[in-house]
């Protein structure tokens, strides 16, 4: 048994949720924290833990941080619901409890993507998703949330596997939803729109994923993908100018209104 917590946010996730928990059963506690799902997914749950609790959407950050904290190991591992821990990975994990060197995994993320994983030789995306669980904590973020560690970080050299962008209709619902988010937390933030960025941002996004990331090694599986970047690198600076515009507009209102 790996003495290790391992926790999990869901919903609706019937799909893949088998896949994850398969991969982590032989960790010491699995912590599931689902906001309503209506699918089978508890009933497959239920099957690999009896800690499942409920919690209301509070946002990517502020669900995962409950999570975290309901973990009764200092040692943790997340993984989202349609992700995969690997064996070499597994192993690493195992090592890094035994010499306690450090108090965080970054990890390589690799994603099946039409139907096929990338090239080995491509930059993959990282994620501290193992460590210390008194080390770290989320930031609140509307997406692309990620964990704040104070301590020592080692890159792993295994993988975690994600299937939950395997097609074009999946990754454009994301790349819509995010978008959205994203816009709306930099708009928060009182950043601005910038005709430089819209020019040239879905071009900077698409050469830095097909030449710098070496997508061009997953053949039109990367072209498209490296394409879909820069696509939602644009979408989100369009939204931050769309969201200014309807601000705007409701500023010039209000003032007549005042008038």
């Amino acid at each position: 048994m790996i003495k290790a917590s391992v926790y999990i946010i869901c919903q609706n996730e019937e799909k893949h949720i088998e896949r994850v928990l398969e991969s982590v059963k032989d960790f010491d506690e699995i912590i599931i924290v689902d906001s309503g799902s209506t699918d089978s997914t508890l009933e497959i749950v239920s099957e690999y833990t009896d800690k499942i609790y409920h919690q209301d959407w509070l946002g990517y950050a502020g669900q995962k941080e409950y999570a975290k904290n309901l973990c009764s190991n200092e040692w943790v591992l997340n993984l989202d619901a349609d992700e995969e821990l690997t064996q070499e990975l597994k192993d690493e994990i195992v090592k890094t409890i035994q010499t306690n060197d450090c108090d965080g995994l970054d990890i390589k993320i690799s994603g099946k993507y039409l139907d096929s994983f990338g090239h080995s030789w491509c930059k993959f995306n990282r994620r501290i998703r193992f460590l210390k669980k008194s080390h770290g904590h989320y930031p609140q973020k509307l997406v692309h949330e990620s964990i704040v560690i104070n301590g020592k970080i080692k890159k792993a050299k295994g993988f975690i596997f994600d299937y939950g962008t395997q097609d074009l209709e999946t990754q454009l619902h994301k790349i819509n939803l995010y978008s959205s988010l994203r816009a709306k937390e930099k708009f928060e933030k009182n950043k601005k729109p910038s005709v430089i960025k819209l020019l040239f941002v879905f071009l900077i996004a698409f050469l830095k994923t097909f030449v710098v990331k070496r997508s061009f090694l997953n053949g039109l599986n990367g072209y498209i993908g490296a394409i879909n970047v820069g696509y939602y690198a644009f979408l989100k600076e369009a939204k931050l100018y769309e969201i200014w515009k309807e601000n705007d507009k409701f500023i010039n209102h209000r003032s007549d209104e005042d008038f």
